[in-house]
């Protein structure tokens, strides 16, 4: 099989602004930054109910911010937790923290492999509260993530 004949499933239901429940524990926030990169948008997401975890907070963008700060209401923000540091990722999360709480959770930029180019992809204002590191287990009400370096 040739990668000319993988099929791509390139439909997604969602609005922008909105939430969408994924799974019993799972909610989903899209950005409204489309691009060949974030396909229609950058995924938040937000694990658990009353004392949660986001994933991703994602861009700058007072919108998503706004939306993201919405549904979090009445909820306590334990961690925000940051998989990787492109602008599309990271950069909403110290903006998250002043609006909700919580402690930001990353891999920090230190880890990156030596003789690594800087590139203009990289949020290297980013500065975790707590170091992720390979194999770290974040643990919630009803689920667990394992960290992937």
């Amino acid at each position: 099989m040739s990668s000319a004949d993988i099929s791509f499933n390139k439909k997604m239901q969602f609005e922008y602004g909105e939430v969408q429940q994924i799974t019993g524990l799972v909610r989903r926030l899209v950005a409204k930054n489309p691009s060949g990169f974030t396909f229609y948008g950058t995924n938040t997401y937000i694990i658990g109910h009353d004392r949660v975890v986001v994933i991703d907070p994602g861009p700058a963008l007072k919108g998503h911010l706004k939306a993201l700060e919405n549904s979090l209401s009445g909820e306590t923000v334990e961690q925000i937790l940051v998989t990787h540091t492109h602008h599309d990722h990271s950069p909403g999360a110290a903006l998250l923290k002043n609006l909700v709480g919580g402690e930001i959770q990353g891999a920090s930029l230190k880890a990156m492999p030596t003789g690594e180019a800087p590139t203009e992809s990289i949020d290297y204002s980013f500065s975790p509260d707590q170091e992720i590191k390979n194999g770290d287990i974040i643990k919630g009400d009803g689920w667990a993530l394992e960290a992937v370096f």
